[in-house]
Parts: C-alpha cells; sequence; structure tokens
C-alpha cells in the first residue's frame, strides 16, 4: 500500500485527516504512534523530525507530507475521491481554506490549550491561559453561529475539508466548553458532524483511547458506547 498515516487514535489533527481519507475511502496503512514509547518516538522523529503528529508518508511518489490541511490538500491533488474535499472553483476554495485556517487557529488551538492545562498537575495550571482559551472559543463559536445562518456546512454548502477541520475541533471543544444556548446553529451543525459516517468512524476508533483523555468524565455517554 503506497500511503501510510503516522497518527494516533486520540489526536484531534490526526482526526482531521482520518476523516478525509474514510471520506473517500482512499486506502492507507495506519502506523500507530506513541509519543511516550521512546522506540515509537524515535521511529516516528526519523520520518519527520518535527516530531509533530500527523505525517502522511507516500511510498509510490516518494513524498513526505506533514501538516493537515496540506495533507488533505495532496490527497485531493494525487489521490480524488468521489467526495471533493476543496471544490474546483478558486473563491470557493479560498473560503474553504479560511475556515479550515479559522477552525484550527480559534477552535482547535485553544481547545487544546486548555486540555493541555488539565494534563498539568493543579499546582502547575496556568489560569490565565485557560481563561484566555475559553474567551477565544467564545469568540469562535459566535463566529461560527454567524457563518452558518446561510450554510449547511462550514464553508457551504458541501461538506469539505474546512469540515475535516470542524469536526475534531468541535467534538473537543464541545466537552471542555460547552457551547452557549445562543448558538443554537453551532449546536444543530456538530450534530451533522457527529452523524456523518467518517467522523463517526474515527471516533469509534478513538473510543479505546478516550481513558487517556483528562477530562473523560465529561465525554458524554452516547460516544462511549455504541
Amino acid at each position: 500500500m503506497s500511503l501510510k498515516l503516522y497518527s494516533h487514535p486520540l489526536a484531534s489533527y490526526c482526526h482531521k485527516v482520518l476523516i478525509a481519507l474514510y471520506e473517500n475511502r482512499t486506502p492507507f496503512e495506519p502506523v500507530h504512534v506513541d509519543l511516550g514509547n521512546a522506540q515509537s518516538r524515535a521511529a516516528f522523529v526519523a520520518v519527520w523530525p518535527t516530531g509533530k503528529m500527523p505525517v502522511l508518508v507516500d511510498e509510490r511518489l516518494g513524498r513526505t507530507v506533514p501538516e493537515s490541511s496540506v495533507m488533505i490538500e495532496y490527497l485531493e491533488q494525487h489521490y480524488p475521491g468521489p467526495v471533493p474535499l476543496l471544490p474546483h472553483d478558486r473563491d470557493a476554495q479560498l473560503n474553504v481554506r479560511l475556515w479550515d485556517r479559522l477552525l484550527d487557529s480559534y477552535v482547535m488551538s485553544p481547545m487544546q490549550s486548555i486540555v493541555a492545562q488539565q494534563l498539568r498537575s493543579e499546582t502547575q495550571r496556568d489560569a490565565l491561559v485557560t481563561s484566555s482559551s475559553r474567551e477565544t472559543l467564545d469568540m469562535a463559536y459566535e463566529l461560527v453561529e454567524r457563518q452558518l445562518a446561510d450554510n449547511v456546512w462550514a464553508a457551504g454548502d458541501a461538506f469539505t475539508m474546512a469540515d475535516c477541520a470542524a469536526a475534531p475541533a468541535l467534538f473537543y471543544a464541545s466537552i471542555v466548553h460547552p457551547f452557549p444556548a445562543s448558538c443554537r446553529r453551532l449546536a444543530e451543525y456538530h450534530e451533522r458532524l457527529m452523524a456523518r459516517p467518517s467522523v463517526a468512524r474515527v471516533l469509534k476508533e478513538a473510543r479505546p483511547y478516550f481513558e487517556l483523555f483528562p477530562l473523560k468524565k465529561d465525554i458524554p455517554a452516547r460516544f462511549l458506547h455504541d
């Protein structure tokens, strides 16, 4: 098999790329990376020195592709499937890329900051970082709520790369900082994402690893059982 994805089933950016692969049923070999294991870490760093997951390796074309958005665009270019995750229209492409970046920067990143604080002992946690991250999420929730006034999906009426970014970002964000009641459209969009077969598959595969999530007690029961 020419494609290998180095990833971990719990990692949100890995979810983003897995959703893209599952949307188009793209064959690939999953390579489990355990950064807590010295041997696994060393093997992964030999593939990509930053040690940041995920990483896609295309053995057919001899390419190592890092960064989740770049990976999805690479798949669109070299392994296109029936679900175009980037539209053909150039202006529409810019809109997808915009929302992909907004969701990564203002939902995924602050969510990860909150989780990172929870991984520390209570005496080492930075309350200012957590407070600032929650403020960013509140802003982002309102931003997405406004965007969804005229759209079914993040960047329009079709499921795209932006939704691949939104699904893991909003899944974890909804746990660490629940949506306000005022964001009705956001909540409905979240449900559409969770019902998407590619997203449901990724979350089912992550289920055995939820024990490692520091806020596992707040994960809704529906994601823990069939």
